[in-house]
């Protein structure tokens, strides 16, 4: 049975700020407010263990304020491998009204040496042939930027699959490293900072996507939003789209689709399978609040109604 670990370096309490309009320079009233602990790797790990799937996490916490990520782990029975060093784990503000959703995200806590081996020595005793490790997030201060493309290295040195989200610099180089990630989860906007284009059309993005596999990544999957995701291997495309749903929030969509792609393929599941999973857990996602799934009836019914067609690569 594959184990799944994630890595959260540069965590974060998303704090969602509810308003009736959102007007620069003016003074807001709040409608609500709530805080969730998260992260890309950790809003996975959530997902993953409301399908019911065993999930360790990994990364570094700030002693201040891990209260709220360890009643997470402690209410969904999440393994919890995280380093915890002085401070506080940032808080990114995340403010909604009727137009949309506008981020602020902070600066996170400091990534000293010390802190680094300490994570090195948690994911040389946690990963090994038999699991699949989601590597998730922006890098903090202290790491360099080649850090994912090392740690790539290291975890298939001891024969683990790896799952890579990231962007900017640290996605370009792990994507320029000798050895390259099992998956990559771009969306086009960072696909098309790789690519060094625009990618406007479905056609574009499958090309840069094959561009990928073609440099010796197996399988890259693309997210699109609301037009939903383009998942490429090697002689094999697929558009998959979910149908409209009641937005509640979308705090955590892409890893939602992140959680459901890694739930397909510790499943071995085919990849069209594994298309209709990721894409029903990102439309799943979007009717709670912070990462978190409905039910699994719920999630397997929306699979049902996923529309997956085959594309020229």
């Amino acid at each position: 049975m594959t184990r799944i670990l994630t890595l959260t370096l540069n965590p974060a309490i998303d704090r969602t700020v509810t308003l009736d309009r959102l007007v620069p320079g003016a003074v807001h009233r709040a409608r609500a407010v709530r805080d969730d602990a998260g992260g890309k790797g950790i809003n996975v790990a959530s997902c993953l263990a409301d399908w019911g799937l065993p999930v360790t996490v990994a990364g570094v916490l700030g002693a201040g304020n891990a209260g709220a990520f360890e009643a997470l782990f402690s209410a969904k029975g999440i393994e919890d491998r995280c380093v915890c060093v002085a401070g506080e784990t940032r808080i990114n503000l995340k403010l909604v009204d009727p137009a949309g959703t506008t981020d602020v995200n902070l600066p996170g806590l400091a990534l000293g040496p010390a802190t680094l081996r300490a994570v090195r020595a948690v994911l040389a005793e946690a990963t090994g042939p038999d699991v699949l490790a989601v590597l998730a997030g922006s890098l903090p201060a202290g790491a360099e930027t080649g850090l994912y493309a090392e740690l790539t290295a290291e975890l298939k040195g001891r024969g683990t699959r790896v799952l890579l989200d990231a962007s900017g610099p640290p996605l370009a180089a792990a994507l320029a490293a000798e050895t390259l990630p099992d998956v990559v989860k771009p969306n086009r906007h960072e696909l098309e900072e790789w690519a060094g284009r625009p990618l406007p059309a479905l056609a574009d993005v499958v090309g840069a996507a094959a561009d990928l596999v073609r440099r010796g990544v197996p399988l890259v999957a693309v997210s699109l939003g609301a037009e939903g995701a383009v998942f490429v291997r090697e002689n094999e495309a697929l558009h998959a789209l979910a149908p409209a749903i009641e937005v509640a929030s979308t705090v955590g969509a892409g890893d939602a689709l992140v959680a459901g792609l890694v739930a397909g393929l510790a499943a071995d599941l085919r990849l069209a399978d594994t298309a209709r999973v990721a894409l029903a857990f990102a439309a799943g996602k979007l009717t709670r609040a912070g990462a978190n799934l409905p039910g699994r009836e719920q999630v397997e019914a929306i699979a049902r109604t996923v529309e997956v067609r085959a594309l020229t690569v």
